[in-house]
């Protein structure tokens, strides 16, 4: 008997766990529990073992006993899920629940945000991604590509023009700022006076940036665009980005479209006011998504 229902959200930096019991249908939280990395990108045993962790985690820290994962089902949503092969091989892997269902982030984000209803969510964290469920039940996914090809608007994104901005102040290009002072500041290259002097030391930065650097430089952009010019730019290019994804999603613009992640919050006072008049707030998180799902398969098993 499944005593237990389990809600994931599993990206590239974090993981969020919730935990409901599955005779309970008014959806009471609980226990809730946060681990690290579980995208799929990191490999498939480090996101089960990350899974695990945290779940543990959950119930130890609401005091409860964890049963057998055979007395839990489980709904995963998960980074990385859109490459099949990596899918297969972490399903396969299954532990012991006996259920599981296993998605992309994007979609336990579309299904947490609208209730299952039709619906855009548009999430822009460390990355980007859109995903659409319309009334005829299809469902399409634009951009996700992943960084640095991909991923408009994140803040890996928006880091990346930041530090271009930089690197213009340092050749001359363009005129020293606060701004530009902070991002050199950050990086360990700033001097009180000149910004011409640092070249070996922004090449040293840029060989051992990742991902996650350029990110950390997105709280930089945010702060600086209501007074400095290159900043608001930067922020409104993101917000131009996040116009192209929700039109690819929704060519007609009927849909509501949630903006969840990190950045959304900071992104949306530069959304064109065409694209604002359809943004709803999100009515709950990926984790509540990913528990909807595994709820809706086993009451579907139900009624078979």
């Amino acid at each position: 008997m499944i005593e237990y229902l389990i809600g994931v959200d599993g990206g590239g930096t974090g993981t969020r766990v919730r935990v409901v019991r599955a005779a309970n249908d008014d959806g009471t939280v609980l226990a809730l529990g946060k681990g690290g990395p579980s995208g799929l990108m990191h490999g498939v045993e480090q996101a089960w073992s990350t899974v695990l962790e945290t779940l543990n985690l959950a119930f130890s820290s609401a005091g409860l006993v964890r049963p057998a994962l055979e007395k839990m089902a489980i709904g995963l949503g998960l980074a990385g899920v859109n490459n099949r092969q990596w899918a297969a091989e972490f399903s396969a892997k299954n532990p012991g629940f006996r259920e599981a269902v296993v998605e992309t982030d994007a979609f336990t984000t579309l299904v947490g945000a609208h209730q299952g209803n039709p619906g855009v969510i548009i999430a822009i964290g460390t990355g980007s991604v859109g995903e659409v469920l319309t009334a005829d039940g299809m469902r399409r996914e634009v951009g996700g590509w992943g960084f640095p090809a991909s991923d408009e608007a994140g803040g890996a994104w928006l880091g990346m023009r930041a530090i271009t901005h930089a690197q213009q102040v340092l050749d001359g290009r363009a005129p020293g700022s606060e701004f530009a002072r902070a991002l050199l500041h950050f990086c360990g290259r700033a001097n009180t006076v000149h910004f011409d002097s640092h070249r070996d030391s922004m090449f040293a930065w840029l060989a051992n940036a990742s991902q996650t650097s350029y990110a950390q430089l997105a709280p930089i952009v945010v702060a600086y665009a209501g007074q400095d010019r290159a900043a608001r730019q930067i922020m409104l290019s993101g917000g131009q980005e996040v116009a192209r994804i929700a039109a690819a999603l929704d060519p007609a613009g009927q849909l509501p479209i949630a903006l969840c992640g990190g950045l959304a919050a900071h992104l949306q006072a530069y959304l064109p006011a065409q694209l604002l008049a359809l943004v709803v707030k999100p009515h709950a998180d990926a984790a509540a998504g990913a528990l909807r799902l595994i709820d809706e398969r086993l009451k579907g098993k139900q009624t078979c």
